[in-house]
């Protein structure tokens, strides 16, 4: 093609390219208009062919397993609130789980999908395979399979024939995953698997995201864990004070919500929650507020902290680095989990709108707040057709940043507890759903979960 036509095509693309953004017109914060382009994203992200969420928009990468299963439980929402019908989100939910039984499973390390019913933490884009050499991912399994039940669960007409296949492949999908054969020796979960090393050292011990993966694996009828697998968890549960808060301490936020998107731990108590006289989502709320809390103290004095501008947890950032600001060296991460507990502090000024909007069931007046913040203030560099994007960081600043550091890209697991747990603040949905199903209600109770909804089911 001659250099000049092909300049001049690439021009009239860009120029498309910036119509088609500026279509998107400035309004101010509501969360009806949040939910709706949130879902957006899991709704028209997903890939075509296979069904998979990506990882991440518009920076082409990869699918992840795990915001596959937050897309599951997002179709849902979008059928509550009209935004498609019930038969198009049961097409959509029929598509994808028969996708995801049919892609190949086997110990070899390429051209597979999973192993022993566990999935690989990323998939190729084109064939939904092993992306590279990552791991057959434990906790992304479970996430996955906690959409997978909710699907289950809420699609419940007996005459309708959509609903009993997307039944029969759910429940074939979870009962599938050999969750034993992911423990470790000393009786705990590995967090994955290499066909070319074996398992991974690190194991799943309290306290982290991890509960919502411990309940199912405990409550499969094929291949459940082991009656002290919660107990085996809980004993390394690390309590204490922190910015005022005292509860189990986790420094990145997204361990305090994401098993708290599909149950409600209102209530219900293990033996752990007897004895500290509070439950999990006490435990949480207490969790998000002490990260607050500590935004708003600022010790390292980042740009922008306060109490309607905070949260720190597991996102991008702008990139691994050091700088000289105002005669002070800071450090700078790319993708990293941040956070801020007695256990350590990660922070290098980087919020993520995620933090403050996937606690909204622990913080709604606060989360709301701060959403509404970020919104209005950051509109035309943070926000965009499928809502908040990933993160930002207003004390980064270089000849390509001069006023800070905006993310371009959405991530699924981001976006995920954003609508969720809006709606789960709004109407129970996800956790009502779920209060449902056998296998997380057996879960609870073998891990010896008592009271509230539990006892109101016998």
């Amino acid at each position: 093609m001659n250099f000049k036509i092909f300049s001049v095509l690439s021009f009239l693309i860009l120029l498309v390219g910036c119509a088609q953004v500026s279509k998107i017109e400035k309004v101010d914060y509501s969360r009806a208009e949040l939910k709706k382009r949130t879902f957006n994203f899991f709704w028209e992200r997903a890939d075509s062919a296979n069904f998979q969420i990506p990882d991440r928009y518009p920076t082409k990468a990869f699918s992840s397993i795990a915001a596959t299963g937050f897309g599951l439980s997002s179709y849902l929402v979008g059928i509550e609130n009209k935004y498609i019908t019930r038969t198009q989100g049961a097409e959509r939910v029929l598509s994808t789980l028969k996708t995801l039984y049919s892609l190949p499973q086997g110990s070899d390390t390429t051209s597979v999908s999973g192993h022993k019913g566990f999935f690989y933490h990323f998939l190729n884009t084109d064939n939904a395979t092993r992306f590279k050499n990552v791991e057959l991912s434990s906790i992304d399994t479970g996430l996955l399979m906690a959409g997978v039940l909710s699907c289950m669960t809420y699609f419940d007409n007996p005459s309708d024939p959509i609903e009993t296949e997307i039944r029969k492949f759910a429940d074939d999908l979870f009962k599938r995953v050999e969750w034993n054969w992911m423990v470790k020796t000393n009786g705990k979960m590995s967090m994955g698997w290499h066909p070319e090393n074996g398992f991974i050292e690190s194991e799943w011990a309290g306290y982290n995201e991890a509960m919502i993966l411990l309940v199912m694996a405990m409550g499969s009828p094929t291949y459940p864990l082991a009656n002290d697998a919660w107990a085996k968890w809980c004993e390394t549960y690390p309590i204490d004070t922190f910015y005022g808060q005292t509860n189990i301490q986790f420094d990145p936020l997204f361990g305090h919500q994401y098993s708290h998107i599909w149950i409600d731990f209102r209530g219900i108590n293990d033996e752990v929650n007897t004895k500290l006289r509070y439950d999990y989502h006490e435990n949480s709320r207490r969790a998000t507020l002490s990260n607050r809390d500590y935004c708003i103290a600022n010790p390292s004095k980042f740009v922008g902290y306060g109490e309607n501008q905070w949260g720190l947890t597991a996102c991008d950032g702008p990139k691994d680095t050091k700088l000289q600001l105002d005669g002070k060296e800071v450090v700078f991460f790319g993708y990293r989990a941040r956070g801020a507990a007695s256990l350590q502090i990660i922070d290098d000024g980087t919020i993520a709108p995620t933090a403050a909007g996937g606690s909204f069931v622990f913080t709604p007046y606060e989360s709301e707040k701060c959403m509404e913040q970020m919104w209005n203030t950051h509109y035309d560099r943070l926000i965009g057709e499928y809502g908040f994007k990933d993160a930002f960081n207003l004390t980064y600043k270089d000849d390509n940043h001069l006023d800070g550091w905006f993310d371009i890209d959405y991530l699924g697991i981001d976006q995920g507890p954003i609508l969720l747990q809006i709606q789960n603040h709004e109407t129970q949905l996800i956790w009502n759903i779920m209060k449902r199903n056998p296998y997380i209600i057996k879960g609870l109770q073998r891990a010896g979960f008592k009271g509230g909804w539990l006892d109101e089911l016998k």
